[in-house]
């Protein structure tokens, strides 16, 4: 009688995504090398200005090519995508240069963002503790998807690890920093969710009137600086650029 084995998977693996292109994964889990890895595996890619590819993005952890398959012969793709992923342990790769820190005014609580209590009582942690972590940890765009510009951010604690809501909250408005499984994601525009709602801010992740729509980028960081009631008002009287008040840095 034979026994049955599973056989350990390895990574990274390239992929085809049916005709749509192709998809390098780093890891079958969420983890901080594994998003680092994907994110610089896309700069990477970039800096090869590869005709043949129409757009990059990257994923949680994997990094999508855009290729027409029906016109460009897949076996040499792979080839050079190969060569690329053995030149270096990519869970080792630094985060590429160039990327941009947003300090973003955020109003924590208040009828503005009432959930707060609730999500700091189920991270065993005061309001005031809970403002301190939620403003402090330094979270990086793990990456943009499910709604235009949407970021979800990471990572918090570990005592931020809170389950999704049960029900869905039927509203919460356009910057929104919601919070759940040690993130945070920023709302673009008034949506539902089943995320915790502990703050907000006046940051726009999707701008469709401007010339530049999608401020943020797989791999930029954010800190959401906790600011009163009062100053929350006033940033929003006098920044209607979308950035709510945000001060940006070049990261090297």
């Amino acid at each position: 009688m034979t026994e049955n084995l599973e056989i350990p998977e390895t990574w990274p693996q390239i992929k085809t995504v049916g005709l749509a292109g192709v998809i390098v994964t780093f890891s079958g889990a969420l983890s901080e090398p594994a998003n680092r890895a994907a994110i610089a595996f896309r700069a990477a890619v970039g800096e090869m200005e590869w005709r043949d590819i129409e757009e990059i993005n990257s994923t949680l952890v994997s990094t999508f090519l855009r290729i027409n398959l029906s016109v460009h012969k897949l076996e040499p793709i792979i080839e050079r995508l190969q060569e690329l992923v053995d030149s270096k342990d990519w869970l080792s790769a630094p985060l590429p240069t160039g990327r941009t820190l947003w300090r973003v005014p955020t109003l924590f609580g208040t009828g503005r963002a009432p959930q707060l209590a609730e999500a700091a009582e189920m991270a065993g942690r005061t309001v005031e503790q809970a403002v301190t972590d939620l403003s402090t940890t330094r979270m990086r765009v793990l990456t943009i998807g499910f709604a235009p510009g949407q970021p979800y951010l990471g990572t918090l604690p570990e005592h931020w690890d809170l389950p999704r809501q049960t029900n869905i909250t039927p509203n919460v408005p356009a910057g929104s920093l919601v919070t759940a499984v040690r993130q945070f994601c920023l709302f673009p525009y008034d949506t539902p969710t089943g995320w915790r709602h502990v703050g907000a801010t006046g940051f726009l992740s999707f701008r469709p009137n401007s010339a530049h729509p999608f401020p943020l980028s797989a791999g930029d960081e954010m800190i959401f600086d906790p600011v009163s009631e009062a100053e929350f008002v006033q940033i929003e009287s006098v920044d209607h650029s979308g950035n709510g008040g945000a001060q940006t840095e070049v990261l090297g």
